[in-house]
């Protein structure tokens, strides 16, 4: 049974009542302000009781452990205290204060009991039933109740681990401590301790070196709590408050005794705790600032070789010397093409990645107190976007100069083409002209002969009429040749140079000759009218011929269907007047059957030539076949291969057209999709990160859509086809509009990461974010993402904040607005507004509560040194301090003491590091 705090076996309450009077140590009432113990031993069928009276001895000991720093000791507890000179020597200890005793009469005595128990009512500790007069006479129950109760307050009490109460709190602690030994299983304060290893535990984590815990024995308690309470009072000044045998031979060890004890590990190793909790927070402040600085790092690392690579790519973008030949300029759109599918695609990656990094920075630097990151000059988000744009005005620039300079080198192919052509049938012509037109044929020559020179030479003087265009055309083509800065104009010069002089002399020649010619046919008249009208006819004749033989050779280039058809319904036009000019060739030919029927009939021998002209009917017939049967059926051909050719130019434009306007509705439908999620909201944070990264995978599954698009502008490309008239979307459009999308919806994932990132680290709730996005869509009316200042005010109201139109309300939205909207812009975004409801609602670390947890760590000084610093923080961030720390220069200083002030603040952006 129990009875008050006593445990008695095998006899009533009224028998130890009688017990307990014969003590001469203790008062004749049982009651629970005092903790005896009895045990029982069993002798075969009797009971024998013992008194053990543990706490007599732990608060003895406890008393000398504060008594001998004033340089005494109490002997015997209820005596010792009786003139109340050593109990108010012990309360000064304790608290620090000290009041002069009064030493003789117990009437003195008494005042200085009286003094003490005043004291410990002042400390708000309740007495009851506890009188100077019962100290004075050395009652033991009341004189062990006081001292349980000064234990209590003063080394108890205080004691506090995570807001519990004292006993728990104390509780509590052993258990942290003691949680990572084996065979340590603290649930209360006596059968827990009784084996000694608990005891053990707590040394051994705190120091050490003092113990070999791995060689302890849960089977021998004695040696286990012998070992820790002389450790304890040989290294840690904690006195022997317990016998070991005591705590071994009881079946449950006096709970206060061990209280006691145990309290005086707490306060032995408190000094440690306190340190540890600094270092845990400087440790929390540094990690937090050493990966501020690694993103810091990686942002500029990239930023730079971003801007470097931009660097170098736009000198490469705005080189526009033009190639010669459309081979070389046909390479350069191909390396074109590898820039924009190989090597642009990563960069634009890198790009938005960048600017996620900065955003996630800036966000983990408000969230924890930290300054804005600030990039060094040049690395700005805003010169990176400058950048790229110049980059991409570059790329449009260059990629419209391809094209142009590929019509225009096309264009000179063409011309340089049909101007060798043209030259060498001239030439051709041209060949031996000069030479007849020196010779001296008519001097020897009849008359009809002169005639007939006369007339050949009218002839060839209409035939150099008829080559005049043709001149003219070449100098016409040539000089566009120079125009067009054709690589290789000297020799089209050179050779147009040529012609002309050849042409000015041919013509001179021929005046010469006629004049000649017409003196002597003053002399000889005789003409052939008959060899004349063919020469007349045949001439034109066969210069129309050969006009046709040209055109019909003649180059062609077309770009779309409209053209060739053109060409082909001209084509048909000059067939439809074959039938006629068959007629005009027979009745030509007609006429040199009748020279030869005339010839024949009257016995005339032909010189086998007309003397009119050099145009023979063979020539004709020979022309009238190359025209008629092989020119002719190979320019339909031609044109009807090109035809094919526009045809599937055309489909191949209309291919593009489909998909480029199924493309470029889809990009801006998801465009303004992603604007809506970004203001609405549907589930928690995570279900709305979810949520968009299916809504990202579903977007970067369309990218085969993209790649078929490139595919088929590459063909349109490669056919040189310029226009499109079946839509009005580009490739650099799409490709604008896709990169820009892929850019939002990043954006959009990163702010909702950085929603996260703030709720968690400030603590806020689903059901505050859910709040705050709801104000904030209520107010945003035009869905812009962005508040006005007075929709922001209007938002602030309903959720309780007093801004309305006075003074006070006007300085306190000025207040808010300034940290929300600090670059004036007149615009409030979501994470700003955020930021701000998360700041007004949590708690985050200050540089004053860094200052302090470093001013533990240095013993309370003003300074620190390098050896505290390794001693107290992981080998890393305490180097990490040593290499910032700026030299202490106080006067209570020396050599190799460092300012943790100035670096503390500096962490928080309120001094430079």
């Amino acid at each position: 049974m129990y009875f008050g705090h006593f445990v008695i076996s095998g006899i009533s309450p009224k028998l130890c009542n009688q017990w307990w009077k014969k003590s001469s140590v203790f008062s004749d009432t049982l009651t629970d302000d005092v903790p005896y113990f009895l045990l029982k031993k069993h002798h075969g069928s009797f009971c024998e009781l013992t008194v053990g009276v543990l706490f007599v001895q732990t608060f003895t000991a406890w008393c000398n452990s504060h008594l001998r720093k004033a340089g005494t000791q109490i002997d015997n507890i209820e005596e010792d205290f009786r003139d109340g000179l050593k109990l108010m020597l012990l309360l000064a200890v304790i608290s620090g204060t000290y009041t002069s005793p009064q030493r003789k009469m117990r009437v003195h005595k008494i005042n200085n009991v009286n003094k003490a128990l005043d004291f410990i009512a002042s400390k708000g500790v309740k007495l009851v039933s506890i009188g100077a007069e019962e100290i004075v006479d050395g009652n033991a129950k009341m004189t062990l109740g006081m001292i349980w109760t000064i234990i209590l307050r003063f080394a108890i009490q205080d004691i506090s681990v995570e807001e519990t109460s004292a006993k728990e709190g104390l509780l509590l602690w052993c258990q942290r401590k003691t949680a990572p030994y084996k065979n340590v299983n603290v649930q209360n304060f006596h059968i827990s301790w009784k084996d000694g290893l608990a005891f053990n535990a707590l040394i051994h984590r705190h120091r050490p070196e003092l113990i070999d815990y791995d060689k302890l024995r849960k089977d021998d308690a004695v040696t286990n709590l012998n070992n820790a309470f002389e450790v304890a009072e040989k290294y840690l000044d904690i006195p022997k408050m317990l016998d070991a045998e005591d705590i071994v031979g009881t079946l449950r060890p006096d709970e206060k005794a061990i209280m006691t004890y145990v309290s005086c590990f707490y306060h032995a190793f408190s000094g440690a705790q306190k340190a540890e909790t600094a270092a845990n927070r400087i440790c929390k402040v540094l990690a937090v600032n050493q990966e501020n600085e690694h993103l810091m790092e990686d942002y500029e690392k990239l930023a730079s070789d971003l801007l470097e690579w931009i660097r170098r790519t736009i000198p490469w973008l705005e080189n526009r010397k033009p190639e010669k030949t459309m081979a070389e300029m046909q390479q350069k759109l191909e390396d074109f093409r590898d820039y924009r599918r190989v090597h642009k695609p990563p960069k634009v990656q890198e790009k938005c990645q960048l600017e996620i990094n900065f955003n996630t920075l800036q966000t983990k630097l408000r969230l924890s107190n930290r300054p804005a990151f600030m990039p060094s000059e040049g690395r700005m988000v805003s010169d990176i976007n400058g950048a790229w744009h110049t980059l991409e005005g570059a790329e449009k620039g260059y990629e419209e100069w391809l094209l142009s300079e590929m019509r225009r080198l096309e264009r000179l192919d063409h011309l340089a083409m049909k101007f060798r052509q043209k030259a060498a049938i001239h030439e051709c012509w041209t060949e031996g002209q000069e030479a007849m037109l020196t010779q001296k044929d008519y001097e020897t020559a009849s008359l009809s002969e002169v005639k007939a020179l006369l007339r050949k030479h009218e002839a060839f003087e209409s035939d150099l009429a008829a080559h005049q265009d043709r001149v003219e055309q070449i100098a016409a083509i040539a000089q566009e040749l120079n125009e067009l800065d054709y690589y290789d104009s000297p020799s089209v010069n050179t050779r147009c140079q040529k012609i002309c002089e050849q042409w000015d002399i041919l013509g001179s020649l021929t005046q010469k000759r006629r004049e000649s010619l017409e003196r002597t046919e003053k002399q000889l008249e005789s003409i052939d009218e008959l060899y004349l009208e063919y020469a007349k006819r045949a001439a034109p004749f066969n210069n129309w011929m050969e006009g046709a033989m040209e055109d019909l050779q003649d180059m062609f280039i077309v770009h779309n269907i409209e053209e060739i058809q053109g060409l082909m319904t001209a084509h048909d036009q000059f067939k439809s007047t074959l039938p006629e000019a068959n007629k005009e060739r027979e009745a030509i030919q007609a006429i040199q059957a009748e020279v030869q029927k005339i010839a024949d009939y009257n016995g005339i021998r032909l010189s086998g030539t007309n003397p009119y002209t050099t145009i023979t009917p063979e020539s004709i017939d020979e022309k009238w076949e190359k025209v008629a049967m092989q020119l002719v059926p190979l320019r339909d051909q031609a044109l009807q291969e090109e035809l094919t050719k526009q045809q599937s130019n055309d489909t191949l434009r209309s291919k593009f057209a489909n998909q480029a306007n199924i493309v470029g509705p889809w990009i801006q439908n998801k465009m303004e999709e992603i604007g809506r999620i970004s203001i609405e909201m549907n589930g928690t944070l995570e279900d709305q990160l979810t949520n968009l990264k299916d809504y990202e995978q579903s977007i970067i599954d369309y990218k085969p859509n993209i790649d078929d698009l490139e595919s088929n502008h590459t063909l349109i490309q490669e056919a040189l086809i310029f226009d499109n008239k079946y839509t009005d979307y580009t490739m650099e459009h799409l490709r604008v509009g896709w990169e820009q999308l892929l850019t939002t919806i990043a954006r959009t994932i990163n702010e909702i990461e950085n929603q996260i990132l703030t709720r968690d680290a400030k603590g806020i709730s689903q059901e505050q974010l859910h709040e705050y996005r709801a104000s904030f869509n209520h107010f945003d009316k035009d869905h812009s993402g962005a508040l006005m200042a007075e929709e922001f005010k209007a938002c602030l109201i309903s959720l309780g904040y007093d801004v309305e139109n006075d003074k006070q309300g006007d300085a306190e939205f000025a207040r808010i607005m300034s940290i929300v909207d600090p670059n004036n812009s007149g615009a409030v975004t979501f994470q700003a507004f955020i930021d701000f409801m998360s700041r007004e609602t949590t708690d985050t670390d200050t540089a004053d509560q860094v200052i302090a947890s470093f001013k533990i760590l240095a013993g309370d000084k003003n300074f620190i040194t390098a050896e505290e610093l390794r001693r107290e923080l992981p080998p890393d961030q305490a180097e990490y301090c040593i290499a910032r720390m700026a030299p202490y220069t106080g006067p209570d200083g020396g050599p190799g003491a460092l300012d943790y002030m100035s670096f503390s603040t500096a962490l928080y952006g309120e001094s430079d590091l």
